[in-house]
């Protein structure tokens, strides 16, 4: 069998090394060709050239690069064609992996199946329509996916969120982590401000005065910001004027084989977490970590966004439990006072959200048939039909 796969940032990486492990667990003779990263070259990929070529995000970053873009969308499409794999996989990365989908589909009958449906529920429904054109089969992480799709004339598989297959900190590591903090027993709060320079910058001074409010209301409270690597850095420098310093967890300082092991541990050691909007709350659920989300953009982008959105909330926790369990401040409402007030009702009564999350992590399929390896099984069904 032959499979040409691609994936353009870490995270299709990721999916596209445990897609891998899935096909090659059920079909020996398996082959593959395409683009990658480490882990999908762990898994036998050698690809065709590096896939840092593709991580930029936003028009400033992609102009200068564009005719390059380009030439390895038109030399990738080409690679498919002369391959004719049994079916190409594109990860994510929809502003890369569709066109390459596009121009293989002009060209050839090859199947295509895209890894991560759009986000049609929640703005641009257009999409669908448009990817049903050279798409056959999508697979989605989250469970409500799937009508949105097939409405558009594809097939759609639910295979599972890869937050389910992660590691998660047990009740004795968080324990641990907060004697090395000498944190006892005291309430501990994350703080999450996102993992890029534009959030954390517009994010920090809330979260700062957030902060403040807590701990004169709770003045025996300890915070955390585990950081991510790209803005360690910044958040270092941010948090040089708080009134209570932070611990600021680094993965780069940790000499490990597994630098997320303290992330793990204070997310489940914490009582409450003030995150910005995104994944992390899905990480946050598998941990039992009640949470409240906060978020903010330009004012340009709230117009935009604001007269596009069609959900009420943008908090996966709370779409996939079918609740608004977890409060949110997007936008305008992104003020210091209100967030404070809800993590002290959240910290007083997290009785609601912990069942909201059990039932979150439940229909991701936490418990069930790994994602990778579901996926593998919908793209060989797919594949066989």
């Amino acid at each position: 069998m032959k499979v040409f796969i691609l994936a353009g940032e870490p995270s299709g990486d990721k999916l596209g090394g445990a897609l891998m492990a899935g096909l090659r667990q059920l079909r020996s003779d398996v082959v593959f060709q395409g683009i990658g990263g480490p882990l999908m070259t762990a898994e036998g990929l050698q690809s065709r050239f590096d896939m840092s070529e593709l991580s930029v995000m936003g028009l400033a970053e992609i102009l200068p690069k564009y005719r390059a873009l380009m030439a390895r969308i038109n030399q990738t499409a080409a690679a498919v064609v002369d391959m004719t794999p049994d079916v190409l996989i594109t990860i994510d990365s929809p502003d890369f992996s569709l066109r390459v989908a596009r121009k293989v589909k002009e060209r050839s009958s090859v199947r295509c199946v895209h890894y991560v449906a759009p986000t049609v529920w929640a703005w641009r429904s257009g999409r669908a329509e448009k990817m049903s054109r050279y798409v056959d089969q999508v697979l989605a992480l989250l469970p409500f996916e799937p009508p949105y799709m097939e409405a558009a004339g594809m097939r759609c598989d639910f295979v599972g969120h890869p937050v389910v297959a992660e590691p998660v900190a047990t009740h004795a590591q968080g324990q641990a982590f907060r004697e090395t903090h000498q944190i006892g027993d005291a309430p501990l709060l994350l703080v999450l401000p996102g993992s890029r320079q534009s959030e954390v910058t517009r994010l920090g001074p809330v979260f700062q005065q957030v902060v403040e409010r807590l701990t004169q209301a709770r003045p025996d409270m300890r915070v955390v910001i585990p950081a991510a690597a790209p803005v360690v850095g910044t958040i270092r420098r941010l948090v040089q004027n708080w009134s209570v310093p932070p611990v600021v967890l680094n993965p780069l300082d940790v000499d490990t084989a597994d630098p997320l092991a303290d992330k793990r541990a204070a997310f489940r050691a914490a009582d409450v977490a003030v995150a910005a909007s995104g994944t992390v709350s899905l990480e946050l659920a598998a941990s039992g970590t009640p949470m409240v989300i906060a978020y903010d953009m330009n004012w340009i982008s709230r117009q935009i966004i604001g007269r596009m959105v069609k959900v009420d909330t943008v908090t996966l926790v709370n779409l996939v439990s079918d609740t608004r369990a977890v409060p949110e401040f997007i936008g305008a409402n992104c003020r210091p006072g209100p967030i404070a007030a809800e993590v002290l009702k959240v910290l007083e009564d997290p009785s609601a959200q912990l069942a909201a999350m059990a039932t979150t992590m439940e229909l991701l399929g936490q418990g069930g048939t790994p994602p990778g390896l579901r996926a593998a099984e919908a793209v060989l069904n797919g594949v066989a039909q």
